[in-house]
């Protein structure tokens, strides 16, 4: 056990234990013992933060982002700021050329660039259409304009949030562009093709929408598309040191505190005594205490089923805990290749920074063939290669040996239970080289003599690492019954559950997946109310 202030109990007793040290975990942790509260983070694996891990898993110096890549809300996290995270090791870059998509045939690349260098994008987009460039800037305008209320909506437990309510406030965002209320009710699909005429465009939209965990053909997720994937696309940071650090740092801001923190050892059970979660019982049968709250970074079917047990819940719980699903929308493989050279695209003709993109498309050639890719992953079948892909040693060179570099990409995968333990098997033994001819085609480069070695982390090992169940990393899946107020289920909205002292704030809870810690902050909240302490909520940031 280690601890920032000794401010551990002897007697194995405190007054606050958080299940699990992923992000979320650590950001409650933190505020929970800023509030007066003694605290301890047990955590099952020998480090913090989940699936905000950097690796060696290949050859030594070529670091790799195991899951969590690119970061988007470090500028409106209220962890960041309320904690100094900057100023106790969290360091990042935001490179000049966010996105973009190659192509095979060497015609012009599209590229997203930061929002203050929105010119470019517009003459990207233009050389397709003129009329696309122009509607992409100002959607992009609008939706920066709306960070406010976007940060607010994602640090603020969700309230029932009827689709007429969204329709007003679309209406009154875009409606002078054309973009009416009912717009809400459709799928990001069905907006990104009615409003671009540009497959090119079309297809980058498609894959930077099932990035963010935004279902691409579920109605109902207009909003989402035009909120917070507009938004977010183009505002995304690199963690230098990779994304570890930011674990790090928020580790050491627990150590600061006073929380303690209990490494390598799994919950084997909940205790629930009179009604209440009273503490926690570990591997090899250790149990520690909580005089207030237990609070579970795992996922809903995990903490609710196997930790506390159905014995411990009503018939109406247990069958929602049962009915919760997981996947298929958030279900990744992450490939880890180790290279000589970065890739140099055949685009990059007609656009030089598409070899300096952070996160770079490539094996799609058409809108249609992102689309089929999507089908197949969300339908359970294997897709033709194609992934998002990054090479972090252009902005950090620490992440590779000098003169090297490394990358990492996401594949969309079907759920872990869809392919066999030997299917997994033959894909992470396959499925590499197949997507690196077909990277080949758009950068000649990406030959044998470039690649030095690779590896494949499919959603099997996920489950298994990181507790990520069927690989999903939002530990439940993103559809209408599962998401703002109805998120794990209406009934365990408000992070709290029917066992007194006993709260969720991992990816199960609202907003769902992604490194914005608002499972955690927004958990706080509710168990700040419920216990009178003072709140987190800063009047000038509004949340």
């Amino acid at each position: 056990m280690t601890s920032g202030a000794g401010e551990g109990t002897a007697a194995g007793s405190y007054d606050a234990i958080v299940i699990g040290a992923g992000h979320n975990g650590l950001c409650l942790a933190a505020y929970l013992r800023r509030a007066g509260l003694t605290t301890l983070v047990v955590e099952r694996r020998h480090e913090e933060g989940g699936g905000v891990n950097t690796e060696e898993p290949v050859l030594p110096g070529f670091r790799h982002n195991m899951h969590a890549q690119y970061m988007e809300f470090f500028d409106v996290m209220p962890m960041v700021a309320d904690f100094g995270l900057e100023d106790i090791g969290l360091r990042t870059v935001m490179p000049e050329a966010q996105a973009g998509i190659a192509f095979a045939d060497g015609r012009p690349p599209i590229v997203i660039h930061r929002p203050e260098l929105i010119e470019r994008t517009k003459a990207s987009i233009a050389r397709y259409s003129k009329a696309d460039a122009e509607l992409y800037v100002a959607l992009k305008e609008r939706a920066a304009g709306m960070e406010q209320i976007v940060a607010a909506s994602l640090y603020t437990p969700p309230a029932p949030t009827a689709l007429q309510a969204q329709e007003v406030m679309i209406e009154a965002a875009f409606g002078d562009l054309g973009i009416p209320g009912y717009f809400a009710s459709k799928s990001a699909r069905a907006i990104i093709d009615e409003l671009f005429e540009t497959p090119e465009l079309r297809a980058l939209l498609y894959r930077a929408t099932v990035e963010w965990g935004a279902p691409l053909e579920e109605s109902g997720i207009g909003g989402m598309f035009l909120t917070f994937v507009m938004w977010t696309l183009g505002n995304w940071k690199l963690c230098l040191g990779g994304t570890h650090t930011l674990a790090k740092a928020m580790t050491q801001a627990c150590y600061r505190e006073g929380v303690d923190l209990l490494e390598s050892s799994s919950v084997e059970r909940i205790l629930v005594e009179g009604g209440r979660a009273a503490g926690v019982r570990i591997r090899g049968g250790k149990e520690i205490r909580a005089e207030r709250l237990v609070a579970s970074n795992a996922d809903l079917r995990q903490t609710l089923l196997e930790l506390a047990g159905p014995e411990n819940l009503s018939e109406l719980w247990v069958r929602r805990a049962k009915a919760y699903r997981y996947g298929p929308s958030h279900v990744l493989g992450t490939p880890v290749f180790c290279l000589h050279e970065p890739p140099a695209y055949r685009s990059a003709r007609f656009d030089p920074d598409i070899d300096r993109c952070f996160y770079t498309v490539v094996g799609f050639e058409s809108d249609s063939e992102v689309l089929r890719y999507i089908r197949d992953a969300y339908g359970g079948r294997l897709p033709e290669p194609g992934a998002g892909t990054w090479v972090n040693s252009l902005w950090d060179p620490s992440q590779a040996p000098a003169g090297s570099h490394a990358a990492t990409g996401w594949y969309f995968f079907p759920p872990a239970s869809a392919l066999s333990p030997q299917e997994w098997s033959e894909v992470r033994a396959t499925y590499n080289e197949r997507f690196l001819a077909r990277w080949r085609a758009s950068a000649p480069n990406m030959t044998s003599g470039n690649v030095m070695a690779h590896r494949l982390y499919t959603p099997d090992q996920m489950e298994r690492k990181n507790l990520m169940r069927e690989g999903d990393f939002s530990n439940g899946e993103f559809a209408l019954d599962q998401l703002g107020a109805n998120r794990p289920f209406p009934e365990a909205s408000s992070y709290r559950t029917e066992i007194e002292g006993l709260y969720l704030c991992g990816p199960s809870a609202y907003p769902g997946g992604g490194v914005h810690a608002a499972c955690g902050y927004n958990a706080f909240k509710a168990i700040a109310e419920d216990l009178g302490l003072a709140s987190p909520l800063v009047p000038e940031r509004g949340y």
